[in-house]
């Protein structure tokens, strides 16, 4: 009843009945449930849901035999705030339940079958925890969980923040690496954005016009409320305005941090060595690229947060080193992937997704008459390398920036370049025009006088690009755009479109599937025969989930205008931010701004500091179009704190004893794009 948003809501009358009612009757409807418990506290403004709960249960008896209220004490973590997980856990042992059903007394429109679906699940899997929240797919306001009795009392016992004592399994949520968790998924896509939840007078209003419905007509469960509101679409706008969770997200945008420790990551990452060079797949993803105090393991993404096997949450810019467009776990994306799994994911002969997707890059992209696929950026630069080299029959490789793992692409790299051999690549630094147009003079590769291609990450600069273009043209060399990273982050149509400047070839990848594992190779018309005889070919480059992905992923970046989004959302960052500490700054575009380290001691307390402050980082802002005004809030909180102190170190020649452990190593400057 003390609700702060909408006070009484839960005794506030539906069609006839108070909305309490309507949660007590799905409840007893259900077939796996033995008891019903209404948990509230002893404020004696509940006294009025106490005195209705106890005299429906006299006045139906024995129908309601199995109906009682337990009330728990009021103000258990601090004035105003209720310890709810004590509350549960109290009102669980005075059941002797085994296990515990929980749905909220704002969710008048409960589903019977839906909770026994949630019941099921969890104990055909013997999970800890099972829910059909997370990730949301059903409309908010069917809402529920079933988990153990274990796992409550380790929620009670090591739960020590307002929000998870508040919220109850918040503490799983942020802690899946310690328990089994499953999930229910609704079977129809788009419900998630169906608000039937009590919380504003907006909601109240909607829920009143349901509810009368339901009178009337006796529809059956939420399938009849969905036929109801697609008679009178009209309605879902009168509240559709308020987000999912609103303030349990504003409350993980501004609650303290307490202090993080990684000791599992530590262990995890000692397990890992034993039978993983590196410890992990990928090398910014590894221990060489983060401070020894610093999460290397994660256990689950959620929009623009992810979370570590310790427990920690963090807002997210590094995204998976910048697939994450749309946010982890985007609905429409997770459901062409879900529905496309139901057809089979690799086939004996190819399928009509690698069509619509080229026929969609071709549309979008300036030069692409054709397109070819991948599963890594790699894989599609040095096959755009290859075309070159055969359509050209010269050899020589001009390379600017970052462009993968193989042989040609790091012949020249100090730290990583054993077992090369020679691919005839010379290094071109970004902007360097006197150089492109003297190659000749002090690149030697005896006998090899011409150039095959030039290869640029087109990220800044256009003028240069144009120059690239422009000696292109003159030599007759191939123009390659490594658009592994710019593409699909700064314009549908890359970097290219954005500048003006079109390549012969162009290599997209990362974001063009929201982190399933896809890159494509487009190119002009007249090299596509040169295409067909190349030696390019791989079992799983046509592996329809990561095609079925990419197709809805670009289908959302068109519908929703998700770069304009980010691009703001960066602007906004940047200009709430105090000066920048000496030693660092910022440049690059303002849809992909890079921080720039005076030395890796700086770079390793700002990456250290930032993720204490709940943001994982590693130079870039990787923002998607999951990231809110609460991550944006806490990314600047986080700013805040690190830059005075970095400034503050710098200056008293302290940084190297704030590092707790070792600093990143110099060789570990590899691109965050590998």
């Amino acid at each position: 009843m003390g609700s702060t948003r909408l006070p009484g809501k839960v005794m506030m009358d539906l069609g006839g009945k108070p909305v309490i009612q309507w949660v007590i009757d799905a409840a007893s409807h259900c077939k796996l449930v033995d008891q019903i418990v209404v948990a509230t506290t002893k404020d004696p403004k509940d006294d009025v849901l106490r005195d209705y709960v106890n005299d429906y249960v006299n006045r139906h008896h024995p129908k309601f035999s199995n109906l009682w209220t337990y009330r728990g004490e009021v103000n258990d973590i601090s004035p105003g705030v209720n310890d709810v997980t004590k509350r549960t856990l109290s009102a669980a042992r005075h059941a002797a339940a085994d296990i515990i059903v929980r749905v909220t007394g704002d969710c008048p429109f409960q589903d019977s079958n839906v909770i026994d679906q949630v019941i099921a699940l969890r104990e055909a899997t013997d999970a800890d925890y099972a829910c059909n929240t997370d990730p949301p797919t059903w409309p908010d306001g069917l809402d529920c969980e079933a988990f153990t009795m274990d796992a409550l009392e380790i929620i009670n016992r090591e739960a020590t923040t307002v929000l998870d004592r508040n919220c109850v399994t918040s503490y799983i949520y942020h802690n899946q690496h310690k328990f089994k968790c499953e999930t229910l998924i609704c079977p129809l896509p788009g419900m998630h954005k169906e608000r039937w939840v009590l919380d504003t007078e907006n909601d109240y209003k909607f829920c009143q016009t349901i509810a009368t419905d339901i009178g009337y007509h006796g529809h059956s469960g939420w399938l009849g409320i969905k036929r109801f509101l697609d008679r009178h679409p009209v309605l879902r706008k009168l509240n559709a305005h308020h987000p999912r969770n609103e303030r349990f997200y504003q409350a993980m945008a501004t609650e303290p941090l307490p202090p993080r420790t990684y000791e599992t990551s530590k262990k995890l990452l000692t397990q890992a060595e034993k039978v993983i060079p590196l410890g992990t797949q990928t090398f910014s993803k590894s221990k060489i690229q983060y401070p020894s105090e610093s999460p290397l393991f994660i256990t689950h993404g959620d929009g623009g947060y992810c979370f570590d096997v310790d427990g920690n949450r963090y807002v997210d810019l590094v995204g998976g080193l910048l697939p994450i467009i749309l946010g982890h776990r985007d609905p429409d994306v997770d459901y062409a992937i879900r529905r496309q799994l139901n057809k089979g994911i690799s086939h004996s002969l190819a399928t009509g997704l690698e069509i619509q997707l080229a026929e969609t890059l071709c549309r979008l992209i300036p030069c692409a008459d054709w397109a070819r696929f991948g599963k890594n950026g790699s894989d599609v630069t040095s096959a755009a390398v290859r075309l070159a080299r055969a359509h050209t029959d010269r050899s020589i490789i001009i390379s600017s920036g970052y462009h993968g793992w193989h042989d040609w692409a790091v012949e020249n790299d100090e730290i990583r370049n054993i077992g090369v051999t020679s691919q005839a690549t010379e290094l071109l630094s970004h902007g360097d025009v006197d150089r492109l147009w003297n190659w000749d003079q002090d690149w030697a590769h005896p006998g090899e006088e011409e150039v095959a291609a030039v290869i640029v990450e087109p990220e800044t600069d256009p003028e240069f690009l144009k120059e690239c273009r422009r000696f292109c043209d003159e030599t007759g060399a191939l123009l390659i755009f490594d658009e592994v990273i710019t593409g699909f982050r700064f314009d549908l149509g890359g970097a290219q479109k954005l500048y003006g400047v079109t390549p012969d070839l162009a290599c997209f990848g990362k974001a063009m599937a929201n982190g399933m594992p896809l890159s494509a190779l487009v190119g002009k018309q007249e090299f596509y025969e040169t295409m067909e005889k190349i030696s390019y070919s791989g079992t799983f480059f046509g592996e329809t989930l990561s095609l079925a992905a990419a197709i809805a992923t670009i289908e959302k970046l068109e519908r929703e205008d998700v770069l304009t989004k980010i691009a703001d959302n960066q602007v906004e960052i940047f200009n709430r931010l105090p000066s920048f500490a000496p030693h660092l700054y910022a440049r690059g575009h303002e849809r992909l701004p890079r921080i720039i380290f005076s030395d890796n001691d700086v770079k390793t307390l700002f990456i250290q500091e930032m993720a204490q402050q709940g943001v994982l980082i590693l130079g870039t802002h990787n923002l998607s179009y999951a990231h809110d005004e609460n991550c944006i809030e806490r990314v600047v909180t986080a700013y805040k704190h690190v830059l005075p102190l970095l400034a503050d170190a710098i200056e008293s020649s302290k940084v190297k004893q704030l590092i707790k452990g070792r600093s990143i190593p110099a060789y570990a400057n590899v691109r965050a794009a590998s």
